[in-house]
């Protein structure tokens, strides 16, 4: 049996920002009706918050069976400071394996890395769609690195950008970003010289690589949706106790990491501070949209699900068109 080899070039051809967040749509669907299975993920910490090894990173194991697509695999991803960086590689490493779910056979190894930040750019802009209605949209960001930009270009997809205000710890690079993105944004970029200034629109996102609370509870203000992205918490404890509604990707991978662990470790919030999960809101188990009153916090912290489904349609689209190549594992 051969399995198909992909690298991030051979993706690039076949797949599109607008592939992906339509791919995430229908799996967020398939998952608040109970057919796509994805268990927590699960880390091995390689010395981002641990003492030992010293290698200032992590990496994650991702399974998952996608229901709509009859597709599962792994994604193994992470991320690397220390010598990656000093190497100027990227941050982001990743491999995505899929197997036939009826036979166990590998019908392909690929690239993560690309699929990886284009997808957590989907989360958002889907989970949006379907808590925020009007077809235009102001944002707060933090960060202006690739998860800024994949954000932007996804959220771009679904609606008309009409403002962003950017904060990045390193001024140039939130510079290079307005550049680099007008193109997604028909109003203006604007450059936060605080935080605090960041923290205004219909959605704030915190794609940061901070360790710190940040976002303080009374920047937040009556109608934001702020996105807690990934394994980190940016925004107080005092916010996250006082949001109106909770909104989670998975309910028990978002109380052990990300923005919710410290609390659910010391027993101040559990699974029925959880208003519902973007699943059930997308299959329509759970009503969405939110009121100008309230402040809602969402954490689509990432499942390998959605890799697995935007694989699936990368495999399928690149075996149409012959690209990569083939190897016989056995």
């Amino acid at each position: 049996m051969q399995t198909k080899l992909l690298s991030q070039s051979d993706i690039e051809q076949v797949l599109t920002m607008k592939d992906v967040v339509e791919t995430v749509d229908r799996t967020f669907k398939d998952f608040g009706e109970g057919k796509t299975i994805n268990p927590p993920k699960i880390g091995l910490d390689l010395g981002e918050t641990a003492a030992y090894p010293p290698y200032e990173g992590f990496m994650n194991a991702m399974p998952a069976y996608v229901g709509w697509l009859d597709s599962a695999g792994i994604k193994w991803a992470g991320g690397l400071l220390g010598e990656r960086k000093k190497r100027g590689l990227p941050y982001i490493t990743s491999m995505i394996l899929l197997i036939d779910p009826r036979i166990g056979n590998f019908r392909a190894v690929m690239d993560g890395a690309l699929i990886t930040n284009w997808r957590t750019g989907a989360q958002t802009a889907v989970a949006l769609k379907y808590l925020h209605r009007n077809k235009s949209i102001r944002l707060g960001l933090y960060g202006a690195g690739m998860q800024g930009r994949t954000q932007t270009m996804a959220i771009s997809e679904v609606f008309n950008i009409q403002e962003i205000r950017v904060y990045d710890i390193n001024g140039q690079a939130a510079k290079t970003f307005a550049e680099d993105m007008q193109e997604y944004v028909t109003g203006e970029i604007s450059i936060s010289d605080t935080p605090k200034a960041a923290a205004q629109g219909d959605a704030v996102i915190c794609v940061t690589q901070s360790k710190q609370k940040f976002v303080k509870n009374d920047w937040v203000q009556p109608g934001t949706i702020l996105f807690a992205m990934g394994s980190y918490q940016e925004c107080e404890n005092e916010f996250i106790l006082g949001a109106d509604k909770i909104i989670v990707d998975h309910v028990e991978q978002c109380l052990h990491r990300g923005a919710l662990k410290e609390l659910a470790e010391k027993n101040a919030i559990g699974e029925d501070d959880i208003y519902a999960t973007i699943g059930e809101i997308v299959a329509g188990k759970k009503q969405g949209e939110i009121s100008k009153n309230e402040r809602v916090l969402c954490i689509p912290i990432g499942t390998g699900a959605m890799d697995v489904a935007t694989a699936t349609i990368v495999l399928e689209r690149a075996s149409e068109k012959n690209l990569g190549g083939s190897f016989a594992f056995v």
